[in-house]
């Protein structure tokens, strides 16, 4: 049974503290009824934009975090043995739905995260994408594939791909409907079911998902959701998960590998990063200030793949300087759900505090701010300015550390193999950008750094939008890839199953253990000048 919080939410914030400042207590209800949970205990969110109340998120315990994969266990039998097609004209329709009703998914996204409309537009976007790409490809994914038999004519062998029984995803604040959905979406397609858990200050967004999902026909139990601090039900969903994807920090994901590991369970891993891009000496400068505008400051950097690090050559570094200081400071920060803004603010106090931190000791240490470089209370409680450095260096909090928030350090170099050893310097391999020209050169940079994605004449979005291309770290940075196959393939077991027909692997037709084994090296050999794999 779940928490109703309407007899929890009243809607009059003026005189209730615990009151919604955005929604009517019956749209709360409607998506926090969703939520399994019994222990009769609320938390408060708030929308980082003003620090006012938007919903009280029921608490679940260890024992709802049982029910709910008990619920999801009787869900997956009969959803595993539903045809792809239909589960693929489901996913059609999730995209439909999402594309229908984009502007309440963006409100939402907007009250609770607290980020510029243009960057949550980008959320209904990616899983619209990812719905479709899945359904299209569905069969590509996960058909029944022939191998090669070993005696050609008479073994055939196939290879099938089995879902993996539930899968537990532990879901980020950052992007809180895209992260919630865009990895459950392969799972359901794969044939599994899913138990998630969203982070506590971006709850609602990702029920509206889990609602979406039901009213695009997805069975309601294949999709369970709990709320409370990973710290408290992380492990219990471990314990029971077939696989686990979790995105977050590198810590907390090197800790849930070794959970994984103990169990021989497999997990998927977006970890980290301090992402570099490079401004090569034949880029076009005015599309390089462009596009590192957004790589550093969309989501107001609270992007996982956003860019921290930026290397310009010699030879163009004042004439990019001037134009991407220009456009960083004709940036429009306000509060608001409207189009017109180009950075919101932080999602929390945690993160002004680091923010402000990592600028104060960098400055405090000989750096220089070449825009930005200060909170704007005046804004919101949590906004911070976009904010360019010069002159970092090594002993800087900053240099190395993962910043999480609107702040670039900006780096000149003289050759390219330089640019590309200090952006490989560390132990974070997310992303990275390359402006140049000359794409055909810029390709070849991109072999020698290490990241899993690489964006060439742009921040991010060519590979996080490629759906059919994987995405992930390298190193600290995460194990395992979402979308492509390497996105569905993580939540099947691969079968072999292969027949034989009138030969047999043992001696026959009167032929000894030694005859046997002549005539078996003569095939080899004649198979091999047959060129025969």
């Amino acid at each position: 049974m779940s928490v109703n919080p309407s007899t929890q939410l009243p809607a009059d914030p003026e005189h209730d503290p615990r009151a919604s400042y955005a929604f009517e207590p019956e749209y709360v209800a409607a998506l926090t009824n969703r939520i399994i949970a019994t222990t009769g205990t609320g938390v408060t969110s708030y929308a980082p934009a003003t620090g006012k109340p938007l919903a009280v998120i029921p608490q679940s315990s260890a024992d709802d975090v049982k029910e709910a994969f008990a619920r999801a266990r009787r869900a997956q039998q009969a959803w595993a043995r539903t045809s792809l097609d239909h589960r693929a004209e489901l996913l059609l329709r999730l995209h439909d739905l999402v594309l229908d009703r984009q502007d309440e998914i963006i409100d939402l996204i907007c009250w609770e995260s607290g980020k510029a409309r243009k960057h949550a537009f980008d959320e209904p976007l990616h899983i619209a994408l990812t719905a479709r790409y899945y359904a299209r490809t569905a069969h590509d994914h996960l058909d029944t594939e022939r191998r090669l038999g070993v005696i050609p004519g008479l073994t055939r062998a196939e290879v099938n791909r089995v879902p993996k029984g539930v899968v537990g995803i532990i879901s980020p604040w950052n992007y809180p409907f895209t992260m919630a959905l865009c990895d459950g979406i392969p799972a359901l397609l794969a044939g599994n079911a899913v138990v998630t858990k969203p982070d506590a200050q971006t709850m609602l967004s990702a029920l509206l998902g889990a609602q979406l999902l039901e009213e695009a026909g997805f069975p309601k139990d294949l999709w369970n959701v709990v709320a409370g601090p990973g710290r408290e039900l992380g492990t219990p969903i471990i314990e029971r998960s077939d696989y686990i994807c979790f995105t977050g920090s590198t810590a907390t994901g090197k800790l849930i590998a070794k959970q994984c590991a103990d169990r021989l369970i497999g997990c998927s891993l977006e970890l980290g990063g301090k992402n570099p891009i490079l401004i090569l000496r034949d880029a076009d400068l005015d599309k390089a200030a462009e596009g590192a505008v957004r790589a550093c400051f969309s989501n107001a950097g609270q992007l996982c793949v956003s860019t921290e690090r930026m290397f310009v050559a010699d030879q163009v570094y004042d004439r990019f300087k001037e134009k991407f200081v220009a456009a960083t400071k004709a940036m429009k920060l306000s509060a608001g759900l409207e189009w017109g803004s180009d950075m919101g603010s932080l999602i929390s106090q945690d993160q002004l505090d680091t923010v402000t931190a990592h600028v104060e000791d960098a400055v405090a240490k000989g750096a220089t701010v070449l825009a930005g470089g200060k909170a704007r209370p005046d804004l919101g409680p949590y906004y911070f300015e976009p904010t360019i450095l010069e002159g970092v260096t090594p002993e800087m909090t900053c240099f190395g550390n993962e910043t999480f928030g609107p702040v670039i350090s900006l780096y000149r170099f003289h050759d390219e193999a330089d640019a590309i050893a200090r952006a490989n310097d560390g132990e974070y391999g997310l992303n990275a950008s390359i402006y140049s020209r000359d794409v055909k050169r810029a390709r070849i940079v991109a072999r020698q750094v290490k990241c899993g994605t690489v964006n060439i004449n742009e921040a991010f979005g060519a590979t996080f939008a490629s759906i059919d291309a994987p995405m992930g770290g390298m190193r600290e940075s995460g194990m395992g890839r979402r979308q492509g196959s390497e996105g569905i393939h993580r939540y099947t077991e691969t079968q072999a199953v292969a027949s034989q027909a009138l030969l047999r692997f043992a001696p026959q037709f009167g032929l000894n253990d030694q005859q046997y084994a002549r005539v078996m090296t003569t095939s080899l050999r004649l198979m091999k000048k047959m060129g025969r794999a």
